[in-house]
């Protein structure tokens, strides 16, 4: 790692006003381009609250040279493409191929000065904008602090929602769109990120052929909602935060009670920044954590997160509390005061504060190995703190924090008149259902049959792009010129070997940044719950860091927490995910502490009575959120009982649960020979072999490791509409699908095309070109072909407006009808294969998927090779393949759709 974060960052300033960080990093043939725009909520006031938002929206929607939706072009060229609203900034990114970046330039210079919102689109995109907003309403956790945050900034922007309200965004015109586009997307108002595998000298010839012919604006400020005029940033910022005396009470329909509590806080520029971090840390990261202890160790909560915001003109300390079963919201509240206050008065040890510094220290560092992380850093840093070495003065500050500091900034901002505090309480509710309804019947809706999306038009406006070879631009004739630079390295295999208890390891060595990722699967998963006991396979996974022969839980996590490093165990229905990083020279801590759980774990009564209490105030609020309510009525109805994918953990179930049950599924399923380990980092590999067996040799087996047949699964004979019924939901959200193929059928890559075009991008596929973006129904629409070791699922989800399901559903079984019957185009297939291709060269240069795909292939048994000729695979599909896949596997009048949402739709059958 360079000794600063912005060590080879180059930072120029075009004469237009532009500001570019380059940053170049050689570690694979890919590059992110970012435009980060200095603004966002906190240039709004009410009435327009939420049309950066909108804005940003809109920016998706085509300019005046390139009259189509980006997000097909992002998608034609392979870019891994998104965007974000926030406090002090608005941010597009891309991440390609290295010789897709002048494209991306291209396509970011159109739309910073000839986008197009024009009426139509804008009503459209608004309605867009309400179900995403419909979407956050569904949260308890999301309408709490709303209302705390109107509190602490009665009369300041960072007290209004970023997404906006859905009252503003109604009102919303297109000529107050287009005078806040015009006023703050300018060269002179942005900054351009670039890091990855490009030469600094000849990329900023051409950012400068690009953008330097971009004018500055006019004007800036805030629209007023009564008029178009604009007005400073600042006459909305003049008070200071404010702090009612009595909680915030909210009396609504949800799960659980919970606790927000916020402290305003100084900028993210003020010295006491770096010591309220380090507090902050102190107070809730981990099990030794003193918040932890006080709320969640004695039973009183099932959680406790709090978070620092430091932004541009303020801040604030933010502590959210879920109650414990039946724990009283006042207590909880009075036992968190005493424990701030207790330290406040006597005071923190050397150690936490060593520890936490480690930990936070050791948090950046590791969220910053990915280049698209690296360039995030840099663009938050120069837009909120003006300046992109912020973080390495941060940093810097970190290391001299002292116990002395931690206290002062308690003292000075953690005061009791100082917060503003929110109480959630939840109202009685209950899930009704209306099942197994037929439908037969269509609703017909303004659908448009003109599918392929004109993908010539697609190519016609995509950028110029460097490449040998494109099969995209190929077939339809139009050539390419050769790439200038280096060539690839060589493609890198990972080393493999066995030990003698059948424990698999694969490692790849990557000296790019000082970390270790690690990635583990054992054959342990949710498919061996019995069916009295559902949850038992997770209740084993969540608590073997719970302590071992030798430690016991605190004395775990402050060995991990020592060393900033992690370590998480995840249950799925085929395995047990496990999850570890750390900095390299702490690759020992981390390996030992594996080994020691896996083998020597203890599973302490009062540790897993406190994960029981925890779990079920878990499955409270999962039976209150839509998504997880409808894919739960929608596996059950595919998979029929007695199927390893039908069960779910229920109230029942997990008190059902014992100490021995517990044990003995380890036991049993725990075993080397049904586990695999990957790992990737900067590593010498004799030293981490000697490693590896010295602590995993002694793993012992017996007998042979247990093992499930699934039984076959029909596809429903008829189409079936459900609507679980969840009172006071914003949102609904749909679930469509049937049973389908596994990772080993024959048509696999050919489904992964199908796919793409179909529904694996929510902007550029043919369900979001129609649903999403054409009808505006939909905030985000996908479809997913979920293919395991054993079994299959075809599935879609897509959330809407309650009274938009019905409509977006008969859409998409007319999407499926015509793909099913007509097929898709030639152009399609090579668009989708060059999509597909290009993000998975872009997903191996992130660390931590590229060590999960490593992992995979060797739990399916696949050739190490797979790792680099999964593309050869996807690009050998065929047009014929694809359409018989489809024919195959899209079966518009067997499926089954779910719809969670409100009582409403109970009145009409799903269409």
């Amino acid at each position: 790692m360079p000794s600063t974060l912005t060590e080879n960052v180059r930072k120029t300033v075009l004469e237009n006003g532009l500001t570019i960080l380059t940053k170049e990093v050689h570690t694979a043939p890919v590059v992110t381009v970012q435009v980060w725009y200095q603004v966002g909520s906190r240039n709004e006031e009410p009435g327009v609250n939420g049309i950066a938002h909108q804005l940003e929206h809109m920016m998706f929607k085509g300019t005046k040279n390139r009259p189509i939706q980006f997000g097909r072009l992002f998608s034609a060229l392979g870019s891994d493409s998104n965007a974000f609203t926030s406090y002090d900034q608005t941010a597009y990114y891309g991440t390609v191929e290295r010789n897709k970046l002048k494209a991306l330039l291209v396509l970011e210079a159109d739309r910073m000065q000839n986008s197009q919102i024009e009426p139509e689109q804008l009503a459209s995109e608004k309605r867009v904008v309400i179900s995403e907003l419909q979407g956050y309403e569904n949260s308890p956790e999301y309408r709490l602090n709303r209302a705390v945050m109107q509190a602490v900034f009665p009369n300041h922007a960072y007290g209004l929602p970023v997404g906006g309200t859905k009252a503003d965004v109604e009102k919303f015109q297109v000529e107050q769109v287009q005078k806040y586009y015009r006023n703050f997307y300018s060269p002179d108002n942005a900054v351009l990120v670039i890091v990855g595998d490009f030469q600094t000298a000849n990329t900023l010839e051409t950012v400068k052929e690009v953008f330097g012919e971009l004018a500055q604006r006019q004007e800036a400020g805030v629209i007023s909602p009564s008029s178009p005029t604009l007005r400073s940033a600042k006459a909305t910022s003049s008070s200071s935060p404010s702090s009612p005396s009595s909680p915030i009470v909210l009396r609504e329909p949800g799960a659980g009670r919970l606790l927000q509590v916020v402290y305003p806080l100084p900028d993210a520029n003020q010295p006491d920044v770096p010591a309220l971090d380090v507090m902050d840390y102190i107070f809730t990261e981990g099990r030794n954590s003193r918040l932890y202890q006080a709320l969640v160790e004695s039973g009183l909560a099932n959680e406790v997160t709090a978070s620092v915001t430091s932004l541009r003109e303020s801040g604030w300390y933010e502590v959210l509390v879920t109650a414990g079963s039946k724990q009283d919201l006042k207590k909880i509240d009075s036992v968190l005061s005493s424990a701030i206050a207790n330290v406040a008065e006597k005071g923190v040890t050397s150690e936490e504060v060593e520890q936490a510094k480690t930990q936070l220290i050791a948090d950046v560092i590791l969220s910053n190995r990915d280049i698209t992380s690296q360039a995030m850093r840099l663009g938050h840093d120069q837009t909120t703190a003006g300046d992109y070495h912020y973080t390495d003065r941060y940093l810097a500050a970190v290391r001299l924090v002292k116990p002395t500091d931690v206290v002062a900034v308690i003292n000075k901002y953690l005061r009791k008149e100082a917060r503003t505090v929110g109480f959630f309480e939840p109202t009685q509710k209950q899930i009704t259902e209306v099942a197994d309804k037929p439908d037969s019947a269509q609703t017909t809706e303004n659908f448009s049959p003109v599918a392929p999306v004109l993908l010539s038009e697609v190519v016609k406006y995509l950028p110029p792009v460097d490449s040998a070879t494109d099969a995209l631009l190929a077939v339809v004739g139009i050539s390419v010129r050769v790439a200038s630079g280096r060539e690839d390295i060589a493609q890198v295999l990972p080393e493999q070997f066995k030990l003698t208890n059948g424990l698999r390891i694969l490692l790849l060595r990557d000296n790019s940044t000082p970390t270790v990722t690690l990635s583990g699967h054992i054959q342990a998963g949710t498919e061996f719950d019995p069916d009295n006991q559902a949850g038992l396979a997770a209740f084993v996974a969540a608590n073997l860091l719970n302590g071992t022969n030798s430690k016991d839980v605190l004395t775990i996590a402050k060995v991990l927490a020592e060393r900033g490093a992690s370590l998480n165990f995840q249950a799925y229905s085929e395995g047990v995910h496990i999850e570890g990083d750390s900095l390299a020279e702490d690759l020992p801590i981390l390996v030992e502490v594996l080994a020691d759980v896996v083998k020597n774990c203890t599973f302490p009564v009062k540790d897993l009575e406190l994960h029981r209490q925890q779990t079920l105030t878990d499955l409270q609020q999962e039976l209150d959120e839509p998504s997880e309510v409808a894919r739960r009525i929608f596996v059950q109805s595919i998979y029929p009982k007695k199927h390893p994918l039908h069960t779910f953990p229920t109230e029942e179930s997990l008190q059902q649960i014992q100490r021995q049950d517990v044990i003995d599924f380890k036991a049993k399923h725990y075993r080397p020979d049904t586990t695999v380990l990957a790992l990737v980092g900067d590593f010498d590999l004799d030293k981490v072999r000697s490693l590896l067996k010295n602590e995993f040799g002694n793993w012992e087996v017996s007998g042979e490791a247990p093992t499930l047949k699934y039984p076959p699964v029909s596809m429903a004979e008829k189409i079936v509409s459900l609507n679980p019924v969840l009172p006071g939901k914003a949102q609904a959200v749909t679930y469509m699908g049937c049973t389908s193929i596994n990772r080993y059928d024959h048509r696999f890559h050919a489904a992964l095309v199908l796919n793409q075009i179909l529904g694996g991008d929510t902007l550029s596929s043919r369900l979001g070109a129609e649903v999403r973006d054409r009808q505006g129904l939909s905030y985000g629409i996908y479809s997913y072909f979920q293919a395991g070791k054993n079994a299959g699922t075809f599935l879609i989800e897509m959330q809407t407006s309650p009274e938009d399901s019905t409509k977006a559903i008969a859409s998409t079984r007319q999407m499926l009808q015509q793909i099913h019957q007509q097929g898709v185009t030639t152009l399609e297939v090579e668009t989708a294969k060059r999509t597909l291709i290009s993000n998975y060269n872009v997903s191996l240069a992130n660390p931590e998927e590229l060590t999960d795909r490593i992992l995979m292939n060797e739990v399916y048994e696949f050739d190490k090779v797979e790792l680099h000729s999964f593309t050869d695979k996807i690009q050998k599909v065929t047009l014929a393949q694809v359409n018989q896949a489809a024919r195959e596997l899209l079966q518009p009048d067997q499926i089954l759709a779910v719809t969670a949402g409100l009582s409403v739709l109970a009145e009409k059958s799903i269409r």
